[in-house]
């Protein structure tokens, strides 16, 4: 049995990269100066700009492909009834090997950067339910506003006019709004694909995702059109850095409503009350009762649609497969877990506050 030397080498590096990722992971100064701000923006710019022009999610292609590879070698080594598997077992730790490598490098690190709330100069504090029914009350007038200005009747729901690949271009202009007031935000090489696995996404019920090693925004196409700007807003989030979801879901919404677009103001505004107003119902549910009487009736029409469009794709398998994400977050500096989309909550109350 003759071993690959470069197998080898590049197999035994996994342990020495696990131990080197924990150390950063407790300097988040170090990340933020010297990859966050440092070198990832070169490294993001560079796979958007050399893959952005291609049509179709070249992330999801070589995903595939790996799946392929894998499932192809099971195959053989049942085939052969387990020979050679120390092998193949070296192959495998190989591949992980590489990709545990192309994560971090290309993107990973930056779940380990400083908080957004420093970086924008926010103060994120635990607020009271004062502060909390305070800011979504300014939300709803927003979102209120916003609503009529589209439809012209407070009891008809939104019908977003746009293709998905028009939503694609329109979400940079909100970016490029928003880089005059924080240029650190700024995006450029856009690089947004509607996913190949969106029926899959459905299904496990995640509405987009950023691919790491290619660092292309995947969408799920399927996903109703009215929470579609703010989602394509949220993966360009986290294109330019900001991996924790709730600082992700944070620049989102900012992009959203600095939009010119009203659709984007609608979606971005729409975004963010649902979670204010999910944390009242935490608190006090007769008060949040009597926030949702504010709220015009169109809006909840489309809320209602969301709801029955997820819920056809409901299945037994979804709850463990939020439970494998759910590590995977805790995993990577989120010790919430998927709880921590709604501590957008937080920088939302500390953004209005801000602006007073």
């Amino acid at each position: 049995m003759q071993y690959n030397k470069k197998q080898l080498i590049i197999a035994l590096t996994l342990p020495f990269q696990i131990l080197f990722v924990h150390f950063f992971s407790q300097k988040p100064q170090w990340v933020e100066q010297y990859y966050s701000t440092g070198i990832y923006p070169y490294i993001s710019n560079f796979f958007r700009f050399i893959l952005g022009w291609i049509p179709f999610s070249f992330g999801d292609f070589l995903g595939f492909l790996l799946i392929f590879l894998f499932i192809k070698a099971i195959y053989q080594l049942i085939k052969n009834r387990f020979k050679n598997s120390i092998l193949l077992l070296l192959k495998f730790i190989t591949t992980l090997s590489i990709v545990y490598f192309c994560f971090y490098t290309f993107w990973g690190f930056n779940y380990f950067r400083e908080p957004l709330a420093k970086n924008l100069g926010l103060q994120q504090s635990t607020y009271t339910t004062e502060q909390l029914v305070e800011t979504t009350q300014q939300i709803v007038l927003e979102l209120n506003k916003i609503h009529l200005q589209i439809t012209n009747n407070d009891s008809v729901k939104v019908t977003v006019p746009y293709s998905q690949k028009e939503i694609y271009q329109l979400a940079t202009n909100g970016y490029k709004n928003l880089a005059f007031i924080y240029p650190q935000l700024s995006y450029k090489n856009p690089s947004i694909k509607s996913s190949l696995v969106s029926l899959f996404q459905s299904y496990n019920g995640t509405a987009g995702y950023i691919n790491p090693i290619t660092g292309e925004a995947q969408i799920n196409d399927m996903i109703p059109k009215t929470g579609y700007p703010s989602t394509t807003c949220h993966e360009m989030a986290h294109q330019i850095g900001w991996a924790a979801e709730n600082d992700a879901n944070f620049v989102g919404f900012l992009a959203a409503i600095k939009n010119d677009d009203l659709y984007f103001k609608y979606s971005g505004y729409r975004m963010a009350y649902n979670y204010c107003i999910g944390q009242i119902y935490r608190r006090d549910k007769k008060l949040a009762s009597e926030i949702k009487k504010t709220v015009n009736i169109g809006i909840y029409k489309d809320y209602r649609d969301s709801y029955l469009h997820w819920k056809q794709f409901e299945n037994p398998i979804e709850p463990y497969l939020k439970k494998g994400y759910n590590s995977y977050l805790k995993a990577n500096n989120q010790s919430k877990g998927i709880k921590s989309y709604s501590y957008v909550v937080d920088l939302l109350i500390a953004y209005f506050k801000h602006q007073k």
